[in-house]
């Protein structure tokens, strides 16, 4: 059975478990203090539940970022097809000494071992605690444009088929 739009499960479907392994950056949408949006590419990391950031404490999502808020990301290719992974949840918050172990895989991940080391290094030296900011995904979406298309394309397919 194909788990739904908004399943959790989705989080297992082979093209997800690669978009959540994979060097892409994340989208992470909020909404600023003031109430307007904000959509901002950002490392992560997936620790088999949530997605973690890691920001510096003073950087401005930490300003409007609070636990329990809502907000939305997403993960994406940029060659057709298309695989775009969407979860929808809350964060919570918290700030470490140093860097966040987080922070170093998705460094790692992202940049391979020696260009990370190099960037670790420099950011060591003028960094003494960093925010994390965790997403426990509610909600999932998966879209990889060969199974699984956007609503409105599967009703039209739906509509020529029938």
């Amino acid at each position: 059975m194909t788990s739904h739009q908004g399943d959790l499960a989705l989080l297992q479907e082979p093209v997800a478990q690669q978009l959540l392994q994979s060097p892409s950056p994340a989208r992470l949408a909020y909404l600023w203090t003031d109430g307007t949006p904000r959509l901002v590419p950002i490392g992560f990391h997936w620790n088999g539940s949530e997605l973690v950031f890691g920001t510096p404490p003073d950087s401005p999502k930490t300003k409007a970022l609070h636990d329990g808020d809502s907000v939305a990301v997403s993960i994406d290719t940029d060659a057709m097809p298309y695989h775009v992974l969407q979860i929808r949840g809350r964060v919570h918050t918290d700030t470490v000494e140093g860097l966040s172990p987080e922070y170093e895989a998705m460094s790692r991940r992202m940049m391979g071992d020696e260009a990370a080391e190099a960037w670790l290094g420099n950011l060591r030296a003028i960094t003494s605690s960093m925010t994390r900011v965790f997403v426990t995904p509610e909600w999932v979406g998966l879209l990889d444009f060969e199974t699984r298309f956007p609503s409105a394309l599967e009703r039209a397919m739906e509509q020529a088929a029938g």
